[in-house]
């Protein structure tokens, strides 16, 4: 009988265990500022927490149009998923959005921003 109690102490141990490596392996949650407001959802995002493979964001960038420089950005992928109520300066939680983008119409003036870019989906506070 006693046995029998480790046995299951143990298959407990590793259900939960493996419940947790799972739950690692979910999408991210990151913290963000809209750093550049561009013209035509020209937009550049700062990454304020989390990590973010640096393969995939600008780990370096300046603004040609203002000469001002910044660290961990990246190009607004998505902008017609993006909510008209973040203005600049805003700071915001968001996922990275892997689903396929889906087709909009925006205005083609052009605005400079990092040559990284990155589709997210924000989170609900």
């Amino acid at each position: 009988m006693t046995m029998k109690v480790l046995y299951l102490i143990y298959a407990i141990a590793i259900l939960s265990l493996s419940d947790k490596c799972n739950k690692q392996t979910a999408p991210g949650k990151y913290k963000g500022r809209l750093e550049v407001a561009g013209i035509c959802m020209n937009y550049t995002i700062k990454l304020l927490e989390g990590r973010i493979d640096t393969s995939r964001i600008a780990s370096n960038w300046t603004d040609d149009a203002t000469g001002k420089s910044y660290k961990d950005v990246f190009a607004l992928g998505n902008p017609c998923s993006f909510p008209s109520s973040i203005k600049q300066g805003d700071e915001f939680y968001f996922y990275i959005d892997t689903a396929a983008e889906k087709g909009c119409v925006t205005c083609m003036a052009y605005y400079p921003k990092p040559p990284k870019k990155l589709s997210i989906r924000i989170a609900e506070k």
